[in-house]
């Protein structure tokens, strides 16, 4: 069943994703090191948080009716055992609420994390083909740093079949 507004999974790009946040890659070879942490920024009012998530699998087409975001924090999603996940993403309206006719949404193979810069509404991470595990960084304290709020339901699809193979 389709609900409302439509968005199609598309493949990585992390180009349209740079105003969203990140995608972090494996370096290129052995003995390589990529850095992150800069996301991260130490301050006074806000502790460095991990912990691990593990996320019940879904299923394409998807049915979205919430949006997330934490003004103050950037949040770090490393896979630890994910097959493919979708990470849905939405600028602002004029008003500070998701825009669905701006989202973006990627469906990501477990090799690839991401992360969200302060601010950004993004959707619950969500897994496909079995349940999946996560390592999640980002910094607490702020009291008004979690924000979720409900949106017009709206509909993820995929790919071609050939493109959503894991």
């Amino acid at each position: 069943m389709t609900l409302g507004h439509q968005i199609t999974t598309g493949t990585p790009d992390a180009d349209a994703f740079r105003p969203f946040g990140d995608i972090l890659a494996p370096p290129d070879g052995p003995g390589g090191r990529r850095q992150f942490g800069h996301w991260l920024k130490p301050t006074a009012a806000l502790d460095l948080q991990c912990h691990l998530n593990t996320v019940a699998v879904s299923a394409l087409p998807l049915a979205l009716d919430r949006m997330e975001r934490h003004p103050h924090a950037a949040q770090i999603f490393l896979p630890l055992d994910v097959s493919r996940y979708l990470v849905t993403v939405m600028p602002a309206d004029a008003d500070g609420r998701p825009d669905p006719a701006g989202a973006l949404s990627m469906l990501l193979p477990g090799t690839l994390g991401v992360v969200y810069r302060p601010g950004v509404w993004h959707a619950p991470i969500t897994v496909l083909d079995r349940d999946g595990h996560f390592a999640v960084m980002m910094q607490r304290g702020a009291p008004d740093d979690d924000v979720i709020v409900t949106i017009p339901p709206l509909t993820l699809t995929g790919l071609r079949a050939q493109e959503l193979a894991p």
